[in-house]
């Protein structure tokens, strides 16, 4: 039983948009269904937009007189909701002729079968109850679920306190000069302090309000302090928790911390776990803070200093005023006294100079060992930030022979972090991190804009087509799976584009199963000039999809942003549901930078007359002829202000 809210893998959620999707969304519940939210003003066009086809979905087929039968896709039997209040069911009857009532409550019933209900959560029952009737045919079904259990922390009685909420947890490293948080969820009023290994009693403070997590008579609270590593660092005299309320009390022994050496660096080497095989396309995410959202993709073997590590992460130094988080499974250790390289640059150079490449250009920085770095694009510009490095350039072309990079500016930042601008002649488009190990040099290589017609926009151009899932992806009230009912579009799409004289490129050609790392490395290899990913879309526990449901385009790098939008604008002329909007999302398909990408939630699968829609082979044409207008709108753009810089 696949679960619709379990969207994306963690690499790449879409729902995580949700809480903020659904914050925009909230006045629509009050203006009527019909009501659209308000969006960010959108360039007007410069070139004629596509003809206008008849927005809107096909008619749900109808199913009359089949046999009554309950199938529940949503919730599976005995499925942990992570919600407490409201949420949706989903599943069909089998016949469109049914009354059905779901914990008494009546939910409509599609032409085909399919119904989707937002009713409360059964937390007294734990179980759905589901009755469908026809005359005198009735068929019932129940549905049990679980939900998320707190034990209440009460204001009297026996003093209980939640020991699975203690923190700090095992495992953890940090240096000595950090300050560490100890908390723990006990009753309001208890007073809880930490007993420290060097004898000092530190009191731990109650949040100003307290969640309430199971009832009203929950008077618990989270209470936390910072205190220094070596207040925990201590194993022979390990840290104590002590709770106490009147005569009771609790104690509670805090894990010991290890304390990275004060005097010396520990250092590791990342080194990337894909399964791609090529040194080109590996690289290491890190991430702002633990299992959070990935924002840097460092090179593999890149030596950087450790500075803590905990919950399956490592944290890493950057430079001086810099660190991030990394998998531990993307990091090796060195042996202890191993050096830190000492990254300075000579001269930048682009090459070749004397006779520019017809596809890219390379700017080259020596640098004597990969620095951690980050590339950022957009519009004319392209900036190249480099961490632990001190610049000393020599001879380099501020203004080289290259029609693309026009200028390149450079400036010491801080003491060991160097920024990097390129201008460009043209719009950012692509481009490659990449480490010569010959020449002991940092090299972007930065991708020109292809060569584009105007009146053709995608004769000889290479587009990757990416149909979405399988793995993970959701299924809607039918049992129709996001990765079944999305294929047949990419395949028309291909065709289509090869109607226009382009050259595409898909990155299944089965329902089997591919990778995400997959996807970005086959296209970058076929070099291709842009890519799309078709998916469905789905909601997590607690949000309503009747006022949440739309269509949506993603995007990851700042260049894709206008593809994104022309993309989003050509799926709303055809489509006509609400627009959710065109959004940056951390996506792992779209990461690859060589090409821009973006990813279409045309609609959702979760909903019975969208996913009705997805089996009906003329709006699956729809659907890829949308996404063909928006890639053409886009190199039709890209066409335009290539003729508006020719002589």
């Amino acid at each position: 039983m696949r679960r619709p809210p379990q969207y994306f893998p963690v690499a790449g959620s879409a729902t995580a948009l949700w809480p903020v999707i659904a914050s925009l969304l909230m006045p629509l519940a009050a203006c009527g269904s019909g009501a659209r939210p308000a969006t960010g003003a959108v360039p007007v066009p410069t070139v004629p937009a596509a003809p206008l086809v008849k927005a809107g979905l096909p008619p749900v087929p109808a199913v009359r007189g089949a046999a009554v039968a309950i199938r529940v896709q949503y919730p599976g039997p005995n499925q942990l909701l992570t919600t407490r209040d409201s949420t949706f069911i989903l599943g069909s009857v089998g016949s469109g002729d049914v009354a059905l009532r779901i914990n008494g409550v009546t939910v409509p019933v599609a032409p085909n079968g399919a119904f989707l209900g937002w009713l409360g959560a059964p937390l007294a029952t734990a179980r759905y109850e589901l009755e469908a009737v026809r005359g005198a045919d009735t068929v019932r079904r129940t549905v049990p679920v679980r939900f998320p259990v707190r034990t209440p922390l009460l204001g009297g009685g026996k003093l209980r306190v939640d020991s699975g909420s203690l923190a700090p947890a095992r495992g953890v490293w940090a240096r000595s000069s950090d300050l560490l948080r100890v908390s723990l969820r006990a009753p309001r009023n208890a007073v809880v302090t930490v007993l420290g290994a060097d004898s000092v009693r530190y009191p731990l403070l109650a949040a100003a309000t307290a969640p309430v997590i199971d009832s009203t008579s929950d008077a618990a609270t989270v209470f936390a302090t910072e205190v220094a590593v070596a207040v925990l660092a201590d194993s022979s005299k390990p840290a104590q928790l002590f709770v106490t309320r009147g005569r009771d009390t609790v104690l509670l022994r805090v894990p010991p911390v290890r304390a990275l050496p004060a005097t010396s660096r520990l250092l590791g080497v990342l080194r990337s776990t894909s399964t791609v095989g090529s040194d080109t396309d590996r690289v290491v995410s890190a991430r702002t803070i633990i299992d959070g959202t990935y924002k840097w993709q460092l090179l593999p073997g890149t030596v950087l200093e450790v500075t803590g590590r905990q919950s399956g992460f490592t944290r890493v130094r950057l430079d001086a005023q810099l660190d991030v988080w990394v998998d531990n499974n993307d990091i090796a250790l060195l042996p202890a006294g191993t050096a830190l390289p000492r990254r300075v640059t000579g001269g930048f150079r682009m090459t070749p100079i004397v006779t520019p490449a017809a596809e890219y250009v390379d700017v080259v920085i020596g640098t004597g060992d990969r620095p951690a770095h980050h590339v950022e694009a957009e519009g004319h510009t392209m900036t190249l930030t480099l961490y632990g490095v001190q610049a000393n350039p020599d001879i380099s072309p501020i203004i080289g022979n290259d029609s693309l990079v026009r200028r390149m500016v450079w400036e010491q930042v801080t003491t060991d972090r160097v920024k990097i601008t390129l201008q460009l002649s043209q719009p950012a488009y692509g481009w490659l991190s990449l480490w010569d190990d010959a020449r002991r040099a940092f090299v972007l290589r930065v991708r020109r804009l292809p060569a584009i017609d105007a009146a053709h926009p995608l004769r000889g151009l290479t587009i990757a087509v990416d149909p979405g899932h399988p793995p993970a992806g959701s299924t809607g009230p039918t049992g129709l799976y996001e990765g079944d009912a999305v294929f047949p579009v990419g395949l028309k799409l291909v065709e289509l584009l090869r109607e226009r004289g382009a050259n595409p490129v898909i990155t299944r050609t089965s329902l089997a199963a591919v990778g995400l790392a997959e996807r970005g490395v086959q296209s970058r290899r076929a070099n291709a000039h842009a890519f799309i990913s078709i998916h469905l879309n789905a909601l997590p526990d607690g949000v309503n999809p009747f006022t949440t449901n739309g269509t949506s385009t993603l995007f990851y790098h700042n260049a894709s942003e206008p593809l994104a939008r022309d993309v989003q604008r050509a799926l709303q002329v055809r489509f006509g549901l609400r627009d959710l909007g065109v959004h940056y999302q951390n996506l792992a398909v779209a990461r690859p930078s060589w090409y821009p990408s973006a990813l279409a939630e045309g609609l959702f699968v979760i909903v019975p007359e969208q996913e009705a829609a997805m089996r009906d082979e003329g709006f699956q044409l729809k659907y890829a002829e949308a996404l063909l207008e928006g890639l053409e709108q886009y190199f039709r753009r890209l066409a335009m202000s290539q003729r508006e810089r020719t002589p």
